[in-house]
């Protein structure tokens, strides 16, 4: 028997819930809107999508995707499908084009919302998976426990490269273990590319010298797949270690080529994720969306933050994380870093960690260490002092009473 993939959706319709269930299956496999003359029993049996399961569920009430048909209620339930991995191979974006092709645009269905993946092995072995990881990350960033901290370069853009190196320097001599360029920030003109990354590791090197740890620089180096396997090279060359692209942005093809080529951890960036899972019952529900990304390589994959400044709930945040954290298959984690960003503070340190009871993570702070009033090497130590105390069970004002740093982020933030 051949092996099959599954994906799970949340479908919501107004007509008969399992003729519409019926329809995406036979949409996205050997059907269509009028039996055709080659589609035999035989055929069927072959190559046909089937229908799994089909649990109703509490239906919310919101509004329905424009144009769906139906006469009744509108009704919410768990559909699961699977494909014979025949139909198109282990292949990622044919993976994308089965499960989330032209499914939305139906009639029958006034929601959808792809919320898990299962696939089988050969997708593990067809694609490596993230090269560095939770483990290779630690190890290179030198930190072996807790959270590794880190910041965003501010302002966004408007820096010069020397103007991001001054930044860096303070950033490095504050103890920081990583940084990250800002997305919109990739080959400017005021800030081109190799110009900026020049300056930026002459600084960490420095440090290095001085220190013995190298502080993870994740230089933006999203364009074309020729762009960026030239800046890779760049990187790698000039004593890098971590490169960073907006997965939206170059899409599954552009990271996978970048993947086999990179010798450096890929952080991801998830920029522009909302168009795709901001709707509750249509698009991608994160972890099935993320399962692409672990599979085709990144090794760090932002997952929002808690309190954030944007729509997101700390359930959804956390639940990101933790789908990050755990394995994709028995014989193939293929287990990813989350990065804690978003209006991140000390204020976030205790109920982050409460949620995910792991430090397993990259804590992004771009504001939350370089406003603190009293510089950034402040902002940095308050953020670590926050969540030593968080790991620790001592409540934020409590440790506070021993840390003017740490007291005059909580007045700053607060």
């Amino acid at each position: 028997m051949t092996e099959r993939f599954a994906a799970e959706y949340i479908l919501r319709t107004r007509g008969d819930p399992r003729r519409a269930a019926e329809t995406v299956a036979g949409e996205q496999s050997s059907g269509t809107f009028i039996a055709v003359p080659n589609e035999d029993a035989a055929l069927k049996e072959r190559s046909a999508a089937r229908v799994e399961a089909l649990e109703e569920i509490a239906d919310p009430g919101t509004p329905v995707l424009p144009g769906s048909a139906g006469e009744g209620p509108t009704t919410s339930w768990r559909l699961r499908i699977t494909w014979p991995l025949e139909n198109i191979g282990p292949s990622l974006p044919n993976l994308v084009a089965t499960v989330a092709g032209n499914l939305s645009e139906l009639k029958q269905v006034a929601g959808l919302k792809l919320t898990k993946l299962e696939l089988p092995t050969p997708f593990f072995e067809a694609y490596p998976g993230p090269a560095f990881g939770i483990e290779g990350t630690r190890r290179l960033t030198g930190v072996a426990d807790g959270p590794v901290i880190g910041t965003i370069v501010k302002p966004s853009v408007g820096l010069t490269p020397e103007g991001t190196a001054d930044l860096v320097d303070e950033l490095c001599a504050g103890g920081i273990d990583f940084i990250k360029d800002d997305e919109l920030q990739a080959d400017g003109p005021r800030c081109p590319f190799e110009a900026r990354f020049a300056a930026v590791m002459a600084v960490i090197e420095r440090h290095a010298d001085r220190t013995g740890r190298k502080v993870m620089y994740a230089v933006n180096i999203t364009g074309e797949i020729d762009e960026m396997k030239r800046r890779h090279d760049i990187v790698a060359a000039g004593g890098g270690t971590s490169i960073m692209v907006s997965l939206n942005s170059v899409g599954l093809t552009g990271l996978t080529a970048l993947r086999r080529v990179s010798s450096l951890p890929i952080h991801a960036h998830r920029n522009g994720w909302g168009i795709l899972g901001r709707t509750p019952d249509s698009g991608w529900a994160y972890p099935a969306w993320a399962t692409l990304w672990r599979l085709a390589g990144v090794d760090h994959m932002h997952v929002n933050g808690i309190a954030n400044k944007f729509w997101e709930p700390d359930d959804s945040v956390i639940a990101s994380a933790r789908a990050l954290l755990t394995p994709l298959h028995p014989d193939h984690a293929y287990r990813v870093m989350p990065v804690f960003s978003s209006g991140q503070t000390v204020f976030q340190a205790e109920p982050t960690y409460r949620a995910l009871g792991s430090t397993d993570l990259i804590y992004c702070a771009g504001g939350g260490v370089v406003a603190h009033s009293a510089g950034v090497a402040a902002g940095v130590a308050s953020l670590r002092e926050a969540w030593e105390a968080a790991v620790a069970g001592v409540p934020l004002a409590e440790a506070a009473k021993g840390s003017p740093v740490l007291q005059q982020a909580i007045e700053t933030f607060s």
